[in-house]
């Protein structure tokens, strides 16, 4: 019958009995009558139409219609029914043919469905009105009144000779329920919903209604004597555990006491791996403890996280039987168990495992909190198991300053036994991670010990003098430092050396009378730090930005060399390109130094001539061939410039430095790492033997945790090493030391093809300017010395510039490629300027073989603002290639920071253009640039030229015509002589 929702209305739930699926809810809308009474018109609501109704109807309802939705017939099938049988064949089958294991396995499924949601009913039903449906289908036939409150269960155990008797009683409200044989029945199991003379019952602690559904028509169950310890054991210890239980001819004894609180440890062996230090142990896998958290309540013990508020054990005693049931401190437990985890020990089934190092330490780091907790430590006793010392532990290392190293004192202890310091070394370095006490304990070294003192104890030497006293190299005193720092050792030393502590203020040193010229303030730093390493004789590295004088500095400490070991000579190695440089910078700036230049095949090998000068300059490719002239000579300094050249401690110049002689090493780098760490040692390791210990070890301590690992506390250690031997000072560091423009030139050495072609060209254009010199008229000359000048000065660069099927070197073109490399990879930005395009296309080329971008322009170029632009604004663009005339003007580029002028131009204003195309205003920048002259050639004599002729250039040189104009004969012959 249709119910109006515009006259009044009731909503009401009704149960009833499903052939297969037992008790299910359904949801009523009933019309009132006129006195307010439920009438016999009611309609079936579903939550489709719940809407139309819904004046009358609050959250819960919506939910509980829901959810009486999917309990119905049509619903419960849909999920199972894949065949699309009609809904009550479907079940007729389900619950009926039991033998099938599927039919078997979906009548559990649907009725465990309907359990869960018979409970979700219930929860919310409290405040609605109830009613079982009649057998005429009135879901009004009776109302089952919903009781506010929990009805308790007791359950009653009586034992006697023969059995035992169990039954439970209700209580509603502190009154005696009399609920069996009156027709009641469960609506639910899980928990249990008990109807009851027409009224709703639900209990405390969740009883479960299978333990009252046979009591609803039986007075009590009987337990026959012959299975009574089975029963009792299986089914009373959980009763007693979760229930409230009253028992007869049997005791419960109930404990309410702090539990012990029990760390077990046990050992959990592995099997063979490589220890700390790369050698292979014999076990492979680290050998582990195991932790085992206990909570012991008298008699009765428990791991962390099996969790039960309340745990039964059952005793035999004789002929009878006691139940003891633990009230367990729930909270106690739970914080013990977030002590631990907090601490890293996260316990699963109340066990967790850990290295033995590690578990050895954690156990020491956290000793004391345990025992302010009284957390007792229980070591496994049986035969095969170790006795671990749990006591406490103690390194000590002092380290005392002598004239050329440090003596070191240390001891090791353990509880009340020392550890002979030479044998508890030897072992740390071994591997080896267990030591036995003379108590026949075990004692583990801790893993801190291996990473605090490990780098430390593997730069110790014994002592050739004294065996068994250890000493350390002098040059390790940053990282005993480091070590101080952290109060993991004590240091011993001098005052000087002790106002040393940060390694960035030296004395100032005063400069030698032999040095002409002047440092700006940031050199001068730099000459009194290596006057800091030659008076404690310690090797460094130098390693200053490109353009920040390298070769000043170095030449600085040559000359106070001279005052202060009259006698002593020194040997400069380096890249072959780069000795006449030095020559041209050492008689500027020392022309007192008495310099052999050791290079070329006419070098006469004797080792008598070296002590007659102070410096000697050779190159790598000569010391290689020569190693064995050379090692027989013990200088005062070798410094090796271009450092990197070593990088590789397996290549053949690596190998030969390493054999020279001297009294000091020094190096000299842009870029002291260039591919990986390994760079590094290798370098280090030829200024300072031993600092950074064997290539093995360096691999396996520093290069393998930082490259593979990220192991920012070796960066940092490794760091703290080497701080004090190597100075690296950046161009923007230095900035307010540099003036705004710093010029430098960078002469080159022509390779060997490049210097035939090049001698080839200039006798042919000297013979044929000579024949034409003859000739009346001056501007067929001076048109072949243009061309023969133009064509020098491109093989000067390259002489693919001339010929494109040239197939040799340049050395130019290997040091453009050198410091455009040197200066991309430290990120700085910088301009290249050529007059020759094809010499810019052969740099572009160069540039795409290393993935370098760059921006590009020259008299062809569209989009020029573009180029600019981009250049300006793109962090990832380095490079800016420039033709002189597409470039020379009209462009601002305040990002470069250093300027690279390709080759020499005529008119000096010309290349000043340039180089403001960089330094002008908005240029944040100090602004280095660099002129690179190819060495014996007409680049060099252009120059002269220049420098002759400034204020004749400045005023009335424009054009390379010009320039030509106003050369003589005497020019003229300078140029191609």
């Amino acid at each position: 019958m249709k119910v109006s929702a515009e006259k009044p209305f009731k909503i009401i739930y009704a149960l009833f009995n499903h052939e297969f699926l037992g008790i299910l809810f359904e949801s009523y809308a009933v019309q009132l009558d006129e006195k307010g009474r439920l009438s016999y018109a009611y309609q079936n609501i579903s939550f489709q139409n719940a809407n139309e109704f819904a004046s009358e109807l609050d959250e819960a309802d919506f939910e509980l219609i829901r959810l009486m939705d999917s309990m119905q017939q049509e619903a419960i099938v849909k999920k199972f029914n894949t065949k699309n049988s009609k809904p009550k064949e479907f079940l007729r089958k389900i619950y009926e043919e039991q033998q099938n294991a599927y039919h078997k396995e979906t009548k559990k499924l649907i009725e465990n469905r309907l359990e869960i949601t018979r409970s979700r009913v219930l929860n919310l039903i409290r405040g609605k009105r109830l009613f079982e449906t009649g057998s005429d289908g009135n879901p009004t036939w009776k109302e089952i009144e919903i009781m506010p409150e929990k009805a308790s269960v007791l359950f009653h155990f009586r034992r006697n000779e023969d059995n035992t008797h169990y039954f439970p009683t209700l209580k509603y409200n502190g009154e005696k329920l009399e609920w069996q044989y009156r027709g009641g029945f469960l609506i639910c199991n899980e928990p249990a919903w008990l109807v009851v003379d027409s009224k709703l019952y639900s209990f405390e602690k969740n009883v479960d209604g299978k333990k009252l559904a046979p009591f609803l028509n039986k007075k009590f169950i009987v337990i026959p004597r012959k299975v009574e310890e089975d029963y009792y054991q299986r089914f009373i210890t959980q009763l007693i555990a979760s229930f409230d239980v009253f028992a007869r001819g049997f005791e419960i004894k109930v404990m309410r006491e702090r539990p012990e609180i029990q760390l077990l440890l046990s050992d959990l062996p592995g099997g063979p791996t490589t220890d700390l230090f790369g050698k292979k142990s014999e076990t492979e896998e680290e050998e582990k403890l195991v932790f085992d958290l206990r909570f012991q309540y008298g008699a009765f013990s428990y791991r962390a996280d099996k969790i039960t508020p309340t745990n039964v054990a059952m005793e035999k005693v004789g002929d009878s039987y006691v139940f003891h049931k633990i009230i367990r401190e729930l909270t106690l437990e739970a914080q013990l168990c977030d002590f631990f985890k907090s601490r890293g020990l996260s316990f699963r089934n109340g066990k967790v495992a850990m290295a033995k190092r590690s578990a050895y330490e954690w156990i020491l780091s956290h000793k004391e909190e345990m025992d302010e907790l009284d957390i007792r430590i229980i070591q496994s006793n049986t035969d095969q198991s170790k006795k671990y010392f749990l006591g406490k532990t103690r390194i000590s290392i002092q380290i005392f300053e002598k004239i050329d190293w440090f003596d070191v004192e240390a001891m090791v202890i353990f509880g009340d036994y020392e550890i002979p310091f030479k044998k508890f070394r030897k072992m740390l370095l071994n591997g080896r991670t267990e030591i036995e006490l003379p108590s026949k304990e075990i004692a583990i070294i801790p893993k801190s010990w291996f990473v605090n003192y490990g780098e430390i104890l593997s730069f110790m030497e014994e002592e050739e003098a004294n065996a068994g006293n250890l000493k350390l190299k002098k040059h390790h005193v940053a990282l005993a430092q480091e070590l101080q720092k952290g109060n993991l050792i004590k240091l011993s030393l001098s005052e000087r050396l002790a106002k040393l502590k940060d390694f960035t203020q030296f004395e100032d040193y005063e400069l030698s009378s032999y040095f002409n010229g002047d440092l700006r303030p940031y050199q001068k730093a730099g000459y009194n730090w290596l006057r800091f390493l030659n008076e404690y004789q310690f090797g460094g590295c130098l390693a200053d930005d490109m353009g920040l004088g390298k070769t000043v500095q170095t030449l600085a400490l040559l000359a106070q060399q001279k005052e202060f070991s009259e006698g002593s000579t020194s040997l400069l190695v380096m890249p072959t390109s780069l000795i006449y440089n030095w020559e041209l910078e050492a008689r500027k700036f020392t022309p007192d130094l008495k310099i052999l230049v050791y290079t070329g095949s006419q070098r006469v090998k004797d080792i008598e001539q070296f002590g007659r000068y102070d410096l000697v300059l050779t190159s790598y490719g000569i010391t290689r061939i020569d190693l064995e002239i050379l090692k027989s000579f013990f200088f005062n300094y070798i410094i090796l410039d271009e450092s990197q050249a070593i990088k590789n401690p397996e290549s053949i110049i690596s190998k030969s430095v390493m054999q020279l002689n001297s009294h000091y090493r020094l190096i000299l780098t842009g870029t002291p790492v260039e591919n990986g760490t390994m760079d590094l040692w290798s370098q280090v390791n030829f200024i300072n033997p031993g600092l950074l210990g064997s290539k093995g070890s360096f691999k396996r301590q520093f290069l393998l945790p930082i490259e593979k690992q990220g192991d920012m506390g070796k960066t940092s250690k490794l760091h703290a090493m080497i701080k004090p031997f190597i100075l690296r000072r950046l161009k923007t560091q230095v900035a307010t030391d540099l003036p705004e423009k710093v010029v430098n030139v960078k002469y080159s050495t022509m390779s060997k093809d490049q210097a035939k072609i090049y001698e080839e060209t200039k006798d042919y254009f000297r013979s044929k300017i000579s024949d034409e010199a003859t000739m009346p008229g001056f501007s067929s000359r001076a048109f072949t010395l243009l061309r023969g000048l133009t064509q020098l000065r491109q093989i000067a660069n390259h002489p693919k510039l001339t010929d494109e099927d040239y197939l040799g070197d340049s050395g130019k073109l290997e040091d453009i490629t050198h410091m455009i490399l040197s200066t991309a990879s430290e990120g700085h930005k910088v301009l290249i300027f050529s007059q020759f395009v094809k010499h810019l296309s052969l740099i572009r080329e160069v540039l795409s073989q290393e993935n370098i971008q760059y921006a590009y322009l020259d008299g062809s170029t569209k989009d020029r603002q573009a180029q600019v632009e981009s250049f300006q604004q793109n962090d990832h663009i380095k490079v800016f290639l420039i033709s002189l005339k597409a470039g020379g003007v009209g462009l601002n580029l305040t990002k470069a920071e250093y300027v690279f002028l390709l080759d020499p131009w005529w008119n000096p204003a010309v290349e000043a253009q340039a180089i403001d195309r960089a330094h002008r205003i908005g240029q944040e920048n100090k602004v280095i640039i660099y002129k690179f002259i190819t060495k014996d050639t007409v680049e060099e004599k252009i120059m002269a030229l220049q420098e002759r002729k400034m204020v004749l250039a400045g005023e009335l040189i424009h054009t390379e015509e010009s320039f030509i104009k106003s050369l003589n004969q005497e020019d003229i012959t300078a140029l191609l002589s």
